[in-house]
């Protein structure tokens, strides 16, 4: 394994995988037991997927780790870095590659049904992945699991990190690890709206994070920093184009929320970056299919913040 010994702007550990999206007309099942729907697609992604594309479509100097199987889909993740340009090491993991098959609506709403594929007590090698957090200036860890050893050295280290919780539920103990132990914590608002004041707040109370953000679609997004006494609301932004998919809008807003954070931005830049990044994501079919740009990111955050 050969590591550069230049700097990564962001490493992101663990997410990789292969979502299979199947547009339905709504999400419920139908009379029957059967129905056609348009081709059913295999794209590269899940979470980690989506934030390390994402900053490096905006010019950060990204790394990527994880483990992959020795299988078809591993083989077209490979394919896909290859591609585009993605920094990705990898260790190869017999249990496979994971995989997620997502139900989308016409309205772009989605469902997800996740294969998580790897043990629960599966870990990332430390002998693999410390030479690329030596070089990190910010970690990205995904709740996959086998991320979560990397604490240790993180915290010895140094090095800020941050980690994306999902639709956690406030108590959930393999989320609550990480948000303890994270610097700068995303989450969805959806499974926690009666108690979400309490949630952000209980997150800065027993761990060490400088603020929390919690996405809450089209009602904006709530971030709580530390010292704050309440909870503050920001408007979601309006895509500029029609609305298809939300696969990965959530990846989105995190990726363009630390690349605004890089550039020394204040929390409200960073919130407006990840909104844009967020609605820009849900007017393109599939996950993490395409990814706004630094010039779409700039105008983009010009435009809202006119109309706001």
């Amino acid at each position: 394994m050969t590591v550069s010994s230049s700097m990564y702007d962001i490493l992101v550990a663990g997410g990789a995988g292969v979502d299979t999206i199947v547009r339905v007309p709504e999400l419920r099942v139908p009379p029957g037991d059967s129905v056609f729907v348009p081709p059913v697609r295999d794209y590269v992604a899940h979470t980690g997927n989506g934030v390390a594309r994402g900053t490096h479509a905006l010019g950060l100097t990204t790394k990527f780790i994880d483990f992959l199987g020795a299988d078809a889909q591993g083989h077209q993740i490979l394919a896909a870095y290859a591609t585009s340009g993605l920094d990705f090491s990898h260790v190869v993991s017999p249990h496979g590659t994971p995989r997620g098959v997502n139900l989308v609506d016409a309205q772009g709403r989605r469902f997800s049904f996740y294969d998580g594929r790897h043990p629960a007590d599966l870990r990332l090698p430390r002998a693999f992945y410390l030479p690329f957090l030596e070089r990190a200036r910010h970690v990205h860890l995904s709740i996959t699991g086998v991320t979560l050893d990397m604490y240790a050295d993180i915290h010895r280290l140094g090095v800020p990190c941050s980690t994306d919780l999902h639709d956690w539920d406030g108590a959930n103990p393999h989320h609550l690890a990480y948000a303890v132990a994270s610097d700068y914590v995303f989450m969805s608002a959806a499974a926690v709206h009666e108690r979400l004041d309490e949630v952000l707040r209980s997150i800065l109370d027993r761990g060490r994070a400088r603020l929390v953000v919690a996405t809450d679609g089209a009602a904006g997004c709530h971030v709580l920093e530390r010292g704050d006494t309440s909870v503050r609301r920001y408007p979601a932004v309006r895509p500029e184009r029609p609305v298809v998919d939300s696969n990965g809008a959530g990846d989105a807003f995190v990726s363009a929320f630390l690349y605004a954070l890089a550039q020394g931005r204040p929390v409200a830049d960073c919130v407006l970056a990840g909104s844009v990044s967020g609605a820009f994501a849900c007017t393109s079919a599939g996950t993490h299919t395409e990814f706004i740009d630094r010039d779409g990111l700039r105008a983009g955050c010009a435009r809202a913040g006119a109309d706001g």
